[in-house]
């Protein structure tokens, strides 16, 4: 659940230079990162819908066409007048990149706008943490949180972003991610050093049974809490499961390609009955395949209907 948005993306050839300009690439793409996950979710062969909102423009009609197109049920409210929502994002040499965020309509889905039967029958439901920040989106993201856990699903959260998720301090934002209640949270090492500290990521486990630790170039580390429950410091068992490092050109999108490879590997491992451990493994071997499926791919411009 979240964003569905206009990705406007520019690579340029070279640095950026301030006053004048350079060739490069500027590309209109399908974006938001619980539609990026939908979409690759769809792709590996799993059921998915995404739950978002849009306007009643041309822009949103193309959009939830691209998502649909990978076989996802789009559950889109369209809100009247809002803009669909739109993201700069410039590329850097190396692959790094930065954003400008104009969310529009996304942010204008409500509690109201939810409906039970969307998620009856879900094993899993994922947020961005943006989908818990803003109102009246992050209402909603909390109310799919209830939802999910009463229809006996599993929440699932990726902290997508340390400078919005800690907009208003460490302290509210731990406090939303405890009221979210998520049965495995992802986060970046970057996003996990801001919201714990330095030398205190292995403690995501306290926010969550599993935590899942995306490290780029070098992996991913999956965290299964002590048996001292929730905020006892309790250590938490640690393995890491390596990746293969390549030069990426452009980083977008990869985090969230990794989450949909983790959540289609781990459900359908748990579904098989696999050992919990086996099962997480097996996770992150996917979603370290279809992050590098993502990085190496050339995403498609949208097609404006």
């Amino acid at each position: 659940m979240g964003d569905l948005v206009l990705d406007v993306v520019v690579v340029p050839d070279g640095a950026l230079r301030r006053g004048t300009d350079i060739t490069g690439r500027v590309s209109l793409r399908q974006g938001g990162s619980a539609s990026n996950t939908a979409r690759w979710l769809g792709r590996l062969g799993a059921r998915c819908s995404l739950v978002c909102a849009v306007g009643r423009d041309a822009t949103g009609r193309s959009l939830i066409a691209a998502v649909a197109g990978d076989g996802v049920t789009v559950r889109a409210v369209r809100v009247a007048g809002a803009a669909t929502g739109r993201i700069g994002v410039v590329v850097e040499p190396g692959g790094e990149r930065s954003f400008v965020t104009e969310r529009g309509a996304a942010l204008r889905l409500a509690p109201a706008d939810l409906k039970a039967a969307w998620f009856a029958g879900a094993d899993a439901v994922h947020l961005p943490a943006y989908s818990l920040l803003d109102q009246p989106l992050g209402l909603a993201g909390l109310e799919a949180c209830r939802l999910a856990h009463a229809g006996g699903a599993l929440v699932t959260v990726d902290l997508s972003s340390s400078a919005p998720l800690l907009a208003a301090g460490r302290r509210a934002a731990l406090a939303l991610i405890r009221e979210a209640a998520p049965d495995l949270l992802f986060a970046t090492r970057d996003e996990a050093v801001a919201l714990l500290g330095v030398g205190r990521e292995d403690r995501l486990a306290d926010l969550a049974p599993i935590a899942v630790l995306k490290m780029g170039r070098k992996g991913a580390a999956v965290l299964v809490r002590g048996t001292g429950g929730a905020g006892a410091g309790s250590a938490a068992t640690r393995f890491d499961v390596a990746t293969t490092p390549i030069a990426p050109q452009d980083t977008t999108g990869a985090g969230d390609a990794f989450n949909a490879g983790f959540l289609a590997g781990w459900l359908a491992a748990r579904r098989l009955g696999l050992a919990p451990a086996v099962a997480l493994r097996r996770g992150a071997m996917l979603g370290n395949r279809t992050a590098l499926r993502q990085i190496g791919s050339v995403p498609p411009e949208l097609a404006l209907v």
